[in-house]
């Protein structure tokens, strides 16, 4: 992730969320949309829906007591963000018979309640539902008489589809691009000269010694580009997220680290050069470790679409990491007293980076925090801890020095999330690719909100420690 100055940029490629405003009707994939009561499902709202996919073959239902519609159907379509009700038959089973409704994806569909359908149709219920983002979710359906289950079926599913008639702008994200934003105008002159006196941070000898023994380096690779991908991977299977969704945690995962590590390695007492060397190294590597990683996570998920990296956007963030850092190099070179002068400010000019940017992408993302679902939330917020403790204990364990152990934590840690967001956008249509976008935009507000929480403590600690 580059300084946490960017992130905002993660909300352009957000999700534009629209707000429930009627109530819809889920119609079969193959049937005309607006069929009676009872044949089908409730259209609650007293107009069809509009929006349809296009028609596919039925696929018969088994026979049996449960039945949604006349049988014909399996899966049926219902735009995103809407309520509705879907009719259930009982058949002939008895009128003291209950049934349980529930999604087996949430975040794509959620069921509110069920009850019996009045009088004139004794042997219907009716499921009322809320569709979330598009997907397709399965219905697990169970028809129980006292303590016996009469009936029990997994085979029928809801596919939620992007609703054409709902405003692009209404209710949802409604950011506005990052240049209009006047506070970057006001930080860009501080982030480059931030840069340029982590450049008269770097210590040649360190470099040199990188080189004969790159251990840490290596480490960070193998965290980055290994580890973490298998972490996102079997997290995405236990909270059973949406395929769109674990795809995007997948490739957040696997992308290198961010500019901003070395900012966080000043902060908490790591190895700057380190640090830098590390970056570098990642992005470089990411070109082929990056798509490797995300096609064969991507392959297990059943994605099987090709993701294209950006390339010059890898190449634009190396320059944008390199050019103000050798400027600073020089500058401590062959103008010392300058270069004194950038290392007094360099740590009262990264906290108020981190916390502009970090302001801004609070301001930018609230409507989409406050949308997406709280399971994706808790994965966003485990990544970034579960790569610092990642990274802390595999430098451990090879006993490289404190200083480098904080450094290889912070890079495995700290993702290059903006890398992610651009690689799901290249690769995927609108609908699938804001979706899964989602994942590292939190991966990426949460990492910078975590390390800000860590700086504070180890500043609160260094400053007991500095009294007592």
């Amino acid at each position: 992730m580059q300084y946490s100055l960017f992130l905002f940029c993660a909300c352009v490629f957000s999700i534009a969320l629209s707000k429930p405003t009627n109530e819809s009707k889920v119609t079969p994939q193959n049937r005309p949309l607006g069929t009676r009561l009872g044949e089908d499902l409730l259209n609650t709202s007293g107009a069809p829906s509009s929006s349809s996919l296009s028609p596919t073959l039925p696929s018969l239902s088994p026979v049996g007591y449960l039945q949604i519609g006349d049988g014909c159907c399996l899966q049926f379509d219902f735009p995103e963000h809407s309520k509705g009700v879907i009719v259930i038959s009982a058949g002939a089973a008895s009128h003291a018979s209950e049934l349980s409704v529930r999604s087996l994806d949430t975040s794509v569909l959620q069921i509110l309640n069920v009850s019996r359908a009045p009088e004139g149709l004794p042997d219907k219920f009716l499921a009322h539902i809320w569709s979330g983002m598009p997907g397709t979710a399965s219905l697990h359906l169970r028809l129980k008489l006292l303590e016996s289950v009469l009936e029990e079926r997994e085979d029928f599913s809801i596919n939620v589809v992007p609703n054409p008639d709902a405003p692009e702008d209404a209710g949802g994200f409604a950011a506005s691009h990052f240049s209009e934003s006047p506070l970057l105008y006001a930080l860009l002159p501080l982030l480059f000269i931030n840069k340029c006196a982590f450049g008269c941070k770097v210590d040649l000898e360190i470099l040199k010694n990188l080189i004969k023994r790159p251990y840490p380096v290596l480490l960070g690779i193998v965290g980055q580009f290994v580890l973490m991908p298998l972490y996102a991977y079997l997290l995405s299977l236990l909270l059973r997220l949406s395929q769109p969704l674990a795809l995007g945690l997948v490739v957040t995962c696997s992308s290198p680290g961010g500019g901003g590590g070395y900012l966080y390695s000043l902060l908490l007492g790591g190895d700057v050069t380190l640090a830098i060397s590390m970056t570098l190294v990642s992005t470089v590597a990411a070109v082929g470790l990056m798509p490797l990683s995300s096609s064969l996570y991507g392959h297990f998920l059943g994605v099987h679409q090709t993701l294209h990296i950006p390339f010059l956007k890898i190449f634009a963030t190396l320059l944008f990491i390199a050019v103000p850092i050798s400027t600073g190099m020089v500058i401590k070179w062959r103008f010392p007293q300058v270069s004194k002068l950038l290392l007094l400010v360099i740590k009262p000019f990264s906290v108020v980076l981190m916390v502009g940017g970090l302001f801004m992408a609070y301001q930018m993302g609230s409507s989409l925090l406050s949308q997406v679902p709280p399971i994706l939330v808790v994965a966003g917020v485990s990544v970034p801890l579960v790569g610092l403790m990642t990274g802390y204990l595999l430098a451990y364990l090879l006993r490289i020095p404190i200083a480098q152990r904080r450094t290889v934590s912070i890079e495995v840690g700290v993702q290059n999330s903006l890398l992610a967001l651009a690689v799901l956008q290249l690769s995927f249509q609108r609908v699938e690719a804001d979706l899964s976008s989602q994942a590292p935009f939190l991966v990426a507000l949460s990492g910078t909100s975590e390390m800000l929480l860590l700086v504070l403590l180890h500043f609160a600690y260094k400053k007991l420690k500095d009294n007592t």
